[in-house]
């Protein structure tokens, strides 16, 4: 039997992506297949409100997933000394940090190297010290799995790390709820947290370029509290247009998902994108940036744009919604593309990843 322990040091319930990645791997992994078991050593928010979808037993480590010091100070040593005790045989850390030092094999999960590539997009005083335990994290593990081949490519030139020690395992997309209900023909979606990479300025200038008789309404989810965007929509005289809606439950997201013309996405960095992966599982179309990372997601699927160009943006909106017949081929177009991604396929991947670095 190989025992797993799951570094779950920063899951709180409020952290997004990296979280709705841990909670479908592990909810596609049963405990005790191929003779493996899982232990999850959890943040004090988690140990208090329990995770159905994990496949084993939870520890409570008593250090605050909230609290940035002591989740540094916790993977450096409370993990690799919970690895030891527990009777791991390998350590998997799925939110980019991880032990410097372990006896024990670790197999980390890098989703992207944004404080490395633009280090510009996050400031303060944190930046530094976040830069060094990713580092110190992706020396010291065994494996390094990775969810594109693009942030493969970033840990090879960046980080230095060999070809041979890292794994690619996409991401996949969440099965919808619930069947889709008609979609309204001027609703923009966009989805995202509200750091400076994800774009949402450069697209509400877009919005603005668009003529007020042909402007489509746009929501945005994403953000916790009062909304840095409030003050620009306001600005920009959108707030009939604009619906900044914060943070919303996975349901309510995936009935946006269902109702709106199409998702526009136009972030400048990404260690995936799967808001765009999502909105193609139901069918939703797909407006993005014109990345590597989400060519890898959205192939010939999605329609790209210049980020950084606002009325780009405005003229790849437009045209999508003045024709009815592209919007039917990229939502057909997207349903297609979506089924070649599968977390059954990410968690088997994951698991073999695990079992295979264990000593």
């Amino acid at each position: 039997m190989t025992r797993v322990l799951v570094d779950l040091l920063f899951f709180t319930g409020a952290k997004g992506g990296m979280e709705s990645y841990v909670r479908q791997v592990y909810s596609h992994i049963a405990d005790g297949a191929d003779d493996v078991e899982f232990v999850g050593l959890a943040s004090r928010e988690l140990a208090q409100t329990g995770a159905e979808w994990f496949p084993g037993r939870l520890v409570d480590s008593g250090i605050s997933g909230e609290d940035r010091i002591a989740w540094a100070r916790g993977e450096l040593f409370a993990v690799p000394s919970a690895a030891r005790r527990l009777g791991a045989d390998v350590v998997h850390a799925p939110a980019n940090l991880g032990p410097w030092r372990s006896s024990v094999p670790v197999v980390l999960t890098v989703h992207d190297l944004l404080p490395f590539v633009h280090p510009e997009w996050v400031p303060g005083p944190y930046a530094p010290v976040l830069r060094a335990l990713v580092r110190g994290a992706a020396r010291a593990a065994s494996r390094i799995l990775t969810i594109s081949a693009a942030t493969g490519a970033d840990l090879e030139s960046v980080l230095h790390i060999p070809a041979s020690r890292i794994t690619t395992v996409p991401l996949a997309g969440s099965v919808p709820s619930a069947s889709a209900g008609p979609r309204r023909p001027d609703l923009l979606l966009a989805v995202g947290n509200r750091m400076p990479h994800k774009g949402f300025e450069t697209l509400l200038e877009a919005l603005a370029r668009i003529p007020a008789d042909r402007r489509p309404h746009l929501v945005v989810t994403g953000s916790r509290g009062e909304d840095p965007l409030a003050p620009v929509v306001a600005r920009l005289g959108l707030d009939p247009w604009v619906d900044l809606v914060g943070w919303i439950t996975a349901a309510e997201l995936d009935g946006l998902y269902g109702s709106a013309t199409a998702l526009v996405f136009p972030t400048r960095f990404e260690g995936f994108g799967l808001p765009v992966l999502e909105a193609m599982s139901r069918g939703c179309p797909v407006l993005c940036s014109d990345l590597p990372v989400l060519r890898e997601v959205g192939g010939d699927a999605a329609g790209y744009f210049d980020p950084t160009d606002p009325s780009a943006i405005a003229r790849s909106i437009e045209a999508l919604l003045a024709d009815p017949d592209a919007l039917l081929a990229r939502s057909a177009a997207g349903l297609e593309r979506s089924r070649g991604f599968d977390w059954a396929r990410t968690a088997a991947g994951t698991r073999a990843a695990l079992v295979e670095s264990a000593r």
